[in-house]
């Protein structure tokens, strides 16, 4: 383990508890020092539900410790009596890793059912968010997916949706608008909203459908494995993902409908797939030839994040959108071949495979991008060097989970990625414009402590308020990094360039100059770099 104030992937319990507090008539007991129920706080603000989490500790104290005693048989037994779960799964924490405690053991002393208790002896030492909760659903779809007939009607498994997921309702509100305007059913949707009754009955689904590749796609493995049941793993992400989806389903519930002697489906008029029945379901691919859309044209690009999201989104913007892809990674070693393959043509350069967000903070301040696509942690950094950023990614924020339908899968998801694309580079375009051509007479006064600013960065405005050198002297604004400085009039050039490459013109710039032995940046040596850069 290593230590982190910022961490792409949380811990295992994390992931337990993603799959635990999702679920109907199913607890947690963590067995852990007190404190470790963090996990209650990040539900309680984020999942915007008036469920509480399923989740108990059983402190570990030193005092037991010495004692040679555990608190853990009588929480589970506390757990029994007040919320009589239909299941108790019990997880360690590091502490009683490290202790090598048996939780079987001490869980069967309580007196509980041995059949109401499941022991997840994930090691959260070398286990993170994802695997934990993979592994998790797969057992407990192991433990209780039973034979059972078919259903007489053309149905699907949603599985891998998962509390704080990402846009999670209004993605599945997304898939089940098509899938019924396919004429499937949906038969269980899990582990979100499942109880032990709905894993029994996995099987009487014709198809499962599986879109992540972080949790969900094992448990389809073993359905498939177990019970013969196909999967349908592409994630509708983007028009285009979306049709190859969707043909998907109908060419597998064909195949079974062929064997089981029953009428097929056909592909519905796309209209049939819009809000309003009588339009085409997305506008993108009319907006994307819109003059709005049409400045978007090789505009550069960078996406990271989980595996699922990086290569959709990726693809999204550069089949769909055109926009020019300058580089993309994601946090998931686990992941990262099978996102080369998807990727295969799409980047410039090697897959950035890291879990520091340092380093990606990094390439995007060299890089300078025109929009960035990533996870929360993106968003700060983006915050810090002005550059347009959405949120396409956990980890998350507050606002990316809101009441509203605001999905990512489904032809509404492609509209509602591609306003997010337009609306965050147009603000930033918008305050490019405000940098170059004025407040357009919105006059603020600012206060007298604003007019030098502390980087000894002048922007046009700054200018104004001061005062003139005396005749034949230099104004002289030093570069942030102390070892340049520039003419007031050479920043005032420089404050005209767009915001989101403007700290890129000043690196290049400086390097120039220091080429060619010029130890000031007046407006001459600006418009040679510009020249020698080849802007």
């Amino acid at each position: 383990m290593r230590l982190a104030f910022w961490l792409y992937e949380g811990t295992a319990l994390h992931g337990v508890s993603r799959v635990t507090n999702s679920m109907k008539g199913v607890h947690t007991v963590y067995h852990a020092p007190q404190g470790d129920d963090y996990i209650t706080a990040t539900y309680t603000m984020l999942e915007r539900t008036p469920e509480f989490p399923k989740l108990s500790i059983s402190v570990v104290r030193g005092q037991d410790l010495a004692r040679g005693t555990s608190r853990l048989p009588g929480t589970v037994r506390q757990v029994e009596e007040h919320y009589n779960p239909e299941l108790v799964v019990v997880a360690p924490s590091c502490s009683t890793a490290l202790l090598q405690e048996d939780l079987g053991q001490m869980a069967r002393s309580s007196g509980v059912s041995p059949d109401k208790i499941m022991i997840y002896a994930v090691n959260p030492f070398r286990v993170s968010e994802y695997e934990a909760a993979e592994g998790l659903f797969t057992e407990l779809v192991k433990r209780y997916a039973a034979e059972c007939p078919k259903s007489e009607k053309p149905s699907v498994n949603l599985l891998g949706f998962t509390s704080l997921g990402f846009h999670l309702k209004a993605n599945l509100t997304s898939l089940r608008r098509m899938l019924k305007t396919l004429g499937v059913e949906v038969n269980v949707v899990a582990p979100w909203g499942a109880g032990i009754d709905d894993l029994k009955k996995l099987p009487a689904a014709w198809v499962n459908v599986a879109p992540f590749r972080e949790i969900g796609l094992q448990a389809s493995a073993y359905l498939k494995e177990k019970f013969g049941m196909p999967a349908v793993s592409e994630a509708p992400i983007g028009v285009q993902a979306t049709m190859r989806w969707l043909k998907a389903i109908v060419d597998e519930v064909n195949r079974i409908a062929a064997e089981r002697g029953a009428a097929p489906i056909a592909m519905p008029d796309l209209r049939d797939f819009s809000l309003d029945g009588q339009s085409a379901p997305s506008g993108v691919p009319w907006f994307a030839r819109t003059a709005d859309m049409e400045s978007f044209s090789n505009k550069r690009a960078f996406v990271f994040g989980d595996a699922t999201q990086v290569v959709g989104v990726t693809k999204f913007l550069k089949d769909e959108l055109g926009m020019q892809i300058i580089g993309a990674g994601t946090y998931l070693p686990s992941q990262a071949d099978w996102v080369r393959s998807q990727l295969d043509g799409y980047l410039p350069g090697e897959l950035m495979v890291t879990d520091k967000f340092q380093e990606v903070s990094r390439f995007i301040e060299e890089e300078m991008p025109e929009l960035v696509c990533g996870t929360q942690m993106e968003r700060h950094s983006c915050r810090k060097l002005d550059v347009p950023c959405m949120v396409i990614s956990p980890p998350t924020h507050i606002e990316n989970h809101l009441l509203g339908y605001y999905p990512f899968f489904g032809f509404d998801g492609a509209d509602v990625m591609a306003d997010r694309v337009y609306t965050s580079a147009k603000l930033g375009l918008e305050k490019h414009l405000i940098d170059f051509f004025g407040d357009a007479g919105l006059e603020y006064e600012e206060p007298a402590e604003a007019v030098a600013p502390t980087n000894g960065t002048f922007m046009s405005h700054d200018l104004e308020a001061v005062a003139p050198p005396e005749e034949g002297e230099p104004v002289m604004a030093p570069s942030p990094d102390g070892e340049m400085s520039w003419t007031a009039e050479a920043e005032k050039m420089l404050a005209k360039v767009p915001f989101f490459v403007r700290k890129k013109a000043r690196k290049n710039t400086e390097t120039f100059a220091r080429g060619i032995g010029e130890p000031v940046i007046t407006v001459e040596v600006f418009r040679k770099a510009k020249e020698h850069i080849g802007g």
